[in-house]
């Protein structure tokens, strides 16, 4: 009984951390990448998000009830998965292993992200270009960011492999070769567009 109830939090876990947090991620980087096109752009960008109507709704339940359930439950995951790269060096046992560290990472990452963000909004503080400049001021939090960004898309690509082998959607090993091939690009495409806001506010 106990292995049941486990197997399904275990798929919810996984189901979450592509829908919705998975496509929350990609909306959030896109809106984020506005910056490079300047001040104005990003402003008008986050604003329109801000506006969005049910919001307080939509970010409760849409986002951080689900991120934190997958968030919280990573780390038990994490701190209980038994990692033996030592003893099989395979690739997709080094992926496993980075798999639970950029998760720790990104909690960290994101639960300073939403304070400084998020949290200050809700104290009177306005998300715009001037904020995220202001935060980026310091060296040492744009290396923190990129950082964050890099753990974030990465957990999401590796994410995003394990869940479609979870999910028998990927069963042979050509298809998850193929979704190796796959989920890598959307690493690549993600961190460029993430890395790229970043230094936008530079």
């Amino acid at each position: 009984m106990a292995e049941n109830r486990e197997f399904y939090w275990r798929r919810l876990h996984s189901l979450l951390g592509v829908i919705p947090v998975g496509i929350f991620l990609i909306q959030h980087l896109v809106v984020n990448h506005f910056a490079t096109r300047g001040e104005q752009a990003f402003n008008d960008a986050a604003h329109f998000m801000e506006s969005l109507p049910f919001r307080i709704f939509l970010e409760l339940f849409i986002i951080f009830i689900p991120l934190y359930f997958h968030a919280i439950y990573g780390v038990y995951i994490a701190f209980t998965a038994k990692n033996n790269t030592r003893r099989y060096g395979t690739l997709r046992n080094y992926m496993f292993m980075l798999q639970r560290v950029s998760g720790v990472i990104t909690l960290i990452f994101v639960t300073w992200h939403v304070w400084e963000t998020r949290i200050q909004a809700a104290l009177g503080a306005e998300v715009n270009f001037g904020m995220m400049e202001e935060i980026l001021a310091n060296p040492w939090m744009v290396a923190f960011y990129i950082l964050g960004i890099v753990s974030t898309t990465f957990h999401f690509a590796n994410g995003l492999w394990s869940f479609m082998v979870s999910w028998g959607i990927t069963v042979s090993a050509r298809s998850q070769k193929i979704s190796t091939y796959a989920t890598l690009g959307v690493f690549i495409v993600l961190t460029v567009i993430g890395i790229r806001a970043i230094l936008a506010f530079v």
